[in-house]
């Protein structure tokens, strides 16, 4: 296997070096037994032998305690003849055998550098000990390998002196035992047991070499192998799906690594992709022209609105494309871009790929590389052509408007929205006040008014959209009465308020004089009251006087006190017929339409006062039911309350006509009055309990000339005109339905804006 294949494969690393060290540490193992078990068996034969030599000598003892030679051969062949016995031979001190289970080899001397004898002889002298291992020896005979023990045979008290021994006390050896042993059989035991170790050693080193494999390929290999076709899946940019692995050490912690940082990486790309799909749409769709054109001025990228307009367009000039033209533009934005690397922008008319003359405004912008350098520009194109083509309506719409605006009858001002400033104003209004456009253009609108009614009205003139009737001095100090429409817009970048005045003077003079004929009518009717109301007081001034004279003619003196009281009576009663001709004096008087904040409580108490009389006469009670703290209404009191005394009079009239025909029984003749606040309105309310008004009729109720009295005793003008009177004020009148207890009108003014609410 070439080296290349082992250096970039993992699990060949781990198998080559995992099984090298194996392999070594089961030679090791094996060497090891061998050597030990050689060693031990060698050790066990030499002490078998050494035990089988103490056995001879112990027979060998007895034998020559017995002087018996014979004892010693036969001892000495009969041991022999054991099958791993190769020679046993006993030594005299001169090296001579002195007996052997081989015959041939009796009565030979040894040289003293044979085996048998060198093991002790070749130390100087020889020691007189020595160990087991330094009595032995080892020799190869026709392959045949032989173990040697030279034993010494000890002088013992039993061998010195005596009539059969002849060896001195001073002699410590008698001879030497020597036996030789074949190690044959041993050794095919040794050869048995290392064959049987070297397959047990490949048979564990092949187990525990497969274990590894097995485990190192399905622990290891097998999830990196996953892990490493799951990373390349990523990097080619399939979809992430997780790698599961039950295994809780470091591979599975880098599988969970390895999932986490997939599941970010699938999660980055996701967003890098949709970026990029957000950014090809947000190119593509945009909805201004872009392109991209390279040094050559070659468009080389654009998006769908710039091939709507000019068609596919990549590789083309962008003069030919955009332009039609065949040189490049004289004033490019693009050339300029190229030359400073700034941005730039300019306006530029072309042709679209039909044909049709568009105009756009360029932005341009330079693209650049890596290394600053700019290889491109885009081109961002606003069009701009329904703008032009708006632009010249607008110009032609405004002098149509221009026109429109100098030309409307009514007085037009264009106002500031905070201020009320005077932005703008038309012919009319110079007509119709006296002024020049140059003196009202910059003044204030509430110069207009009267400077007593200027606060009241300016809170009035932001937040209302009509007023119906007001008040405007001209230039000359002539008072007109004009409608004022109100429309917030837009004039020059601001807020602003444009205000329609039409000049109503002539149509209120008109209706001035039609109220006043009623006035005069009304005080007609009302001239038996206002006689009772003055005899009252002339009664009691009458009976004073003759009281006075009797006493003057009598010559009868007056106390003080008396002359006080009588003086108190006759002041006091001098004011009362003085109010009454008062109140008939303004009463009749012409009105002149001007307004101002008014409590309806005091307008109704006032016209109460002056028709009280006529009700007293015909026991007609009135009930009150007034609201305290009323809001204010902007109005004129004297128009206000001949609307109320009008309701009073068809109230009286009504309950005159019930009573006069049927003499209801269990029902009180009563007007009810009431008074009641919202919070835009106030509301007042008549209600009687005459004849009522039938359903057919109520809406023509407020009809100039209608009227369901008896010829001669209607005009048909009284709730026309409190019907005029009451729309003039912004406000409403109405007859409602009743359940069968005469009628009830309701009026509606709206609240004075800005203004405190009246405290009576």
């Amino acid at each position: 296997m070439p080296f290349s294949v082992i250096r970039h494969s993992l699990i060949l690393k781990m198998l080559l070096s995992g099984g090298l060290v194996l392999l070594l540490c089961v030679a090791l193992w094996i060497g090891f037994n061998v050597l030990f078990f050689k060693e031990n068996v060698l050790r066990n034969v030499k002490s078998d032998i050494a035990m089988l030599s103490d056995t001879i000598l112990l027979g060998l003892h007895y034998a020559m305690m017995l002087d018996s030679e014979n004892d010693i051969k036969e001892i000495i062949n009969n041991i022999g003849k054991q099958e791993d016995i190769e020679s046993i031979r006993i030594y005299n001190k001169q090296g001579r055998i002195v007996f052997s289970n081989i015959k041939n080899e009796v009565n030979n001397v040894v040289d003293m550098r044979s085996p048998s004898c060198w093991t002790c002889h070749k130390f100087d002298p020889p020691p007189d000990a020595m160990t087991l291992d330094e009595r032995s020896r080892m020799r190869q005979v026709n392959g045949n390998q032989l173990v040697g023990i030279m034993t010494p045979i000890p002088n013992e008290e039993g061998c010195i002196g005596g009539p059969c021994h002849v060896h001195s006390e001073d002699e410590r050896l008698l001879g030497l035992l020597d036996i030789e042993v074949s190690t044959k059989a041993k050794s095919a035991m040794i050869v048995d047991f290392e064959r049987n170790n070297l397959i047990i050693s490949i048979m564990v080193f092949l187990a525990t070499f497969a274990a590894l494999f097995i485990y190192s390929y399905r622990a290891i290999f097998m999830p990196i192998r996953r892990l490493i076709r799951a990373t390349r899946n990523m990097g080619a940019g399939s979809s992430f799906s997780e790698i599961r692995m039950n295994q809780a050490d470091e591979i599975g912690m880098l599988a969970d690594a390895f999932n986490k940082m997939g599941r970010t990486v699938s999660e980055k790309h996701r967003e890098l992709v949709e970026q990029r799909e957000e950014y090809r749409d947000l190119f593509q769709n945009v909805p201004c022209l872009v392109s991209v054109v390279d040094r050559d001025f070659r468009v080389i990228r654009h998006n769908k609105a710039y091939r709507d307009h000019f068609g596919h367009s990549r590789g083309k000039h962008c003069y030919q494309m955009n332009k039609g033209r065949l040189e490049r533009c004289e004033v490019c934005p693009v050339d300029r871009t190229f030359l400073d690397g700034l941005p730039h922008t300019s306006e530029e008319t072309g042709r679209s790929k039909d044909g049709h003359i568009i105009h756009w405004i360029v932005y341009t912008s330079p693209i650049r590389n890596k290394d600053g350098e700019i290889t491109a520009a885009m081109e961002m194109m606003i069009d701009i052509t329904r703008r032009k083509e708006l632009e010249e309506k607008l110009a032609a719409s405004e002098e149509r408007y221009q026109a429109i605006f100098e030309s409307t009858p009514n007085a037009l001002f264009v106002l500031d929205a905070d201020t009320l400033d005077i932005l703008n104003c038309n012919d009319s209004a110079s007509a119709s006040y006296g002024y020049s456009s140059e003196e009202l253009i910059g003044r204030s609108f509430l110069a207009l008014f009267r400077e007593e009614e200027r606060d009241d009205w300016r809170d009035i003139l932001k937040t209302r959209r009509e007023v119906d009737q007001c008040s405007h001095m001209t230039r000359d100090g002539r008072t007109i009465y004009v409608s004022i429409r109100i429309s917030p817009a837009e004039f020059q970048n601001q807020k602003v308020l444009v205000a329609s005045c039409a000049d109503v003077t002539k149509k209120l003079e008109a209706e001035q004089q039609l109220i006043q004929a009623s006035k005069m009518t009304t005080l007609g009717e009302m001239a038996t009251g206002v006689a009772h109301e003055l005899n009252q007081p002339l009664a009691i001034l009458k009976t004073i006087s003759s009281l006075l004279s009797r006493r003057i003619s009598r010559k009868q003196e007056m106390d003080e006190k008396m002359l006080a009281e009588i003086a108190e009576g006759v002041n006091t009663h001098v004011d009362r017929a003085s109010k009454i001709i008062e109140h008939m004096r303004e009463f009749g008087r012409k009105s002149d339409l001007k307004t101002m904040p008014v409590n309806m409580n005091n307008v109704l108490q006032r016209a109460f006062d002056f028709f009280s009389q006529q009700l007293n006469v015909r026991n007609i009670r009135v009930e009150w039911r007034l609201q305290e703290d009323l809001p204010l209404v902007m109005a004129e009191s004297n128009r206000l309350e001949q609307v109320i005394i009008n309701l009073l009079i068809n109230a009286r009239d009504a309950i005159e006509e019930r009573w006069k025909q049927e003499n209801p029984i269990g029902l009180e003749r009563r007007i009810t009055i009431v008074t009641t606040a919202t919070d835009k309105d106030v509301v007042v309310k008549v209600c009687d309990t005459g004849s009522g008004i039938p359903e057919t009729i109520r809406t023509k109720l407020f009809e100039p000339f209608f009227t369901t009295k008896d010829v001669g005793k209607g005009t048909g003008l009284g709730l026309s005109i409190s019907y005029g009177i009451i729309q003039d004020y912004g406000g409403a009148i109405e007859a409602v339905p009743t359940n069968g207890e005469g009628a009830c009108f309701v009026i509606t003014l709206p609240i004075a804006p800005g203004i405190e609410e009246s405290n009576h």
